[in-house]
């Protein structure tokens, strides 16, 4: 392993050698001719304005040092041309989090899938923009955290029953959460991403507070509930205010690689969508074929027998298709029973719901509040916030009770609270 930071024991650990040792750059390279030249002719007039203004450019500049999270797509090359352009000493990362070649995620013929995300070819992308921006760059070994920390939780929800977004976990408690260690490491005064979302300081109530971007249909406060206090005082979302059209142009007049990039939908260790095939895959290749689920019944809501599934881990909530069963109306996954190893199946209207209870929930805009709270919530990414009143529990826990009923609330995924714009809080959704 490279000893980059011999001067830093607690960031040693991170460091990969999945890329050669020749692209490395010293961490105390600082900005040269390159940046200013970059500073000189690549933004002018119109464009320098709109960056400063969405930015969050203030008359009285203060240069900070500041780590920048790169996946090798364009939201995050943009965010760090941004900061180079307005000045900033930038340290550029990179997490490796899966070996696409370990055997797992493959096709039918045992090659692996082809990702858009945390691939190899992200990680040459991501060192080609800092190259061209004139930054240092460095690439954190982060596969074995990442197996434990998103991977083993991901497969074991769907052998509970459960529908897991993996994505949210991994944004809070792996990424942000190691790059902002390195960043306290290393010095730095931020931590930036390209994330969709905006943090502000609020004075009066001595709290950070976290707002949805601009931008709401590209908005990515959802996955950034579980941040801290502590993290969010660290955390600089350059692209909050912008719009995707935006962020592109940008890249383009930088002339970044990535400007063109297609975006990521799939998650990166699945990147073919079909999840119980995964499972079924890692729990082979980890010795482990006997947690498997067996097959069962699909009984209805009456208790009476309609059909039989093979596995509890090939379903989740709202499901129509592949039930394999005749009706006079469409049936669909109302419920998941790991404990008597069965689906339960009914009809469109059963799917709605009035409530439900979190766990690990995370305040964000205020400490536990010992009244109910008023917010919008979410129960997925692309759902929207509906009115609800949420009631705290012990525990971190706490149940939402929505104005009217939702449709498909789904244990395994996260829910967010929203006051308007800002976030409240969060937390993952558990069966009742």
């Amino acid at each position: 392993m490279l000893q980059l930071f011999a001067t830093h024991q607690a960031s040693q650990q991170y460091v990969s050698n999945a890329v050669p040792n020749r692209y490395t750059l010293s961490l105390e390279q600082r900005v040269g001719t390159q940046a200013a030249s970059l500073r000189s002719s690549v933004y002018s007039g119109l464009r320098t304005d709109l960056m400063r203004l969405y930015a969050g450019w203030q008359p009285a500049f203060q240069r900070m040092k500041i780590a920048v999270a790169m996946s090798g797509g364009v939201d995050s090359s943009a965010a760090a041309a941004l900061l180079k352009e307005q000045g900033h000493e930038l340290v550029g990362f990179t997490m490796q989090l899966w070996n696409q070649r370990r055997g797992i995620s493959v096709d039918e013929n045992g090659d692996p899938l082809p990702s858009r995300c945390c691939s190899l070819d992200d990680v040459y992308d991501a060192r080609r923009v800092a190259e061209g921006l004139g930054f240092p760059f460095y690439v954190l070994n982060l596969e074995k955290e990442f197996e434990t920390s998103v991977v083993e939780p991901f497969v074991q929800s769907y052998l509970d029953g459960e529908t897991p977004i993996p994505c949210v976990a991994c944004n809070s408690r792996l990424k942000f959460a190691s790059l902002d260690k390195m960043a306290v490491s290393l010095g730095c005064d931020k931590v930036a991403t390209g994330h969709f979302a905006r943090v502000e300081y609020d004075e009066a109530a001595n709290r950070y507070r976290l707002f949805r971007g601009k931008n709401h249909w590209k908005d990515q406060s959802y996955f950034l509930w579980e941040l801290t206090q502590d993290q969010l005082s660290r955390a600089h979302f350059p692209l909050g205010e912008m719009a995707k059209s935006e962020v592109r142009d940008i890249a383009r007049d930088a002339n970044l690689y990535t400007a063109e990039k297609q975006e990521s939908q799939e998650i990166c260790f699945v990147p073919d969508g079909k999840y119980s095939e995964f499972i079924d895959r890692y729990l082979n290749h980890e010795g482990r074929p006997g947690e498997l689920p067996t097959g069962g019944e699909i009984v209805d809501t009456a208790g009476e027998t309609v059909g039989t599934h093979s596995g509890i881990h090939r379903y989740t909530i709202g499901q129509r298709r592949g039930l394999g069963i005749a009706h006079e109306k469409p049936l669909y996954v109302l419920q998941i029973e790991r404990a008597k190893n069965q689906i339960i199946v009914g009809e469109a209207d059963d799917l709605d719901t009035s409530e439900f209870v979190a766990k690990g929930v995370n305040w964000v805009s205020f400490d536990e509040p010992s009244e109910p709270v008023r917010a919008e919530v979410k129960v997925r990414y692309r759902h929207e916030p509906a009115p609800a009143t949420i009631f705290a529990l012990p525990e971190a826990r706490a149940r939402i009770v929505f104005d009217e009923p939702q449709r498909a609330i789904t244990p395994g995924q996260a829910t967010i609270f929203y006051n308007g714009d800002e976030v409240v809080g969060g937390g993952w959704i558990v069966k009742t």
